[in-house]
């Protein structure tokens, strides 16, 4: 009789968490980014969306604010204070966005709250970002960081986009 319980609580909470799982991931790979320059430490995590076959400027409008992910919020984590373009951000966890302002122009925003709930007075801090044409398409989005001069450069891939921007270690 208690091995029958214990075997039932089990697979009930074994079933609980695939359904949980199934629930957050709605099928799109998870994927981050890590970097270090000097003491300071970045992550970035998001989910990869997929192209598939679709036009991404079909996708957006000048003025759209896009969460750059898929299913969750992009996040951008530091263990110490940044410096995007003059602006001080706060180490800790933020979410990082990107807004396509018109063709051929657009920025990386680091922001307190997610899309869903982005207000602008959450904008932490908003630079420029340079637009580059791949010659290969990239249907799964990708970010990478990387540490170079004494600077995080970011790229985000995806169709044949190359966003790019660097932000530093606040002084």
């Amino acid at each position: 009789m208690k091995m029958n319980r214990i075997l039932i609580t089990i697979t009930i909470f074994g079933a609980l968490a695939i359904l949980a799982h199934l629930a957050l991931a709605h099928g799109n790979e998870p994927g981050s980014a890590k970097a270090a320059v000097g003491n300071t430490k970045v992550s970035i995590d998001f989910r990869r969306p997929m192209l598939k076959g679709r036009d991404l400027m079909k996708l957006l409008h000048p003025g759209d604010l896009w969460r750059m992910g898929a299913d969750v919020p992009t996040t951008i984590e530091s263990d110490g204070d940044l410096d995007f373009g003059g602006t001080r951000v706060p180490k800790g966890k933020n979410f990082l966005m990107v807004r396509f302002v018109e063709p051929g122009k657009w920025t990386l925003v680091v922001s307190s709250k997610d899309r869903q709930h982005y207000e602008p007075g959450a904008k932490l801090a908003e630079i420029p970002m340079e637009v580059e044409t791949g010659k290969d398409v990239v249907d799964a989005m990708d970010i990478q960081l990387a540490a170079k001069g004494g600077r995080f450069n970011i790229e985000v891939a995806w169709g044949t986009y190359r966003l790019t921007a660097s932000f530093a270690p606040a002084k």
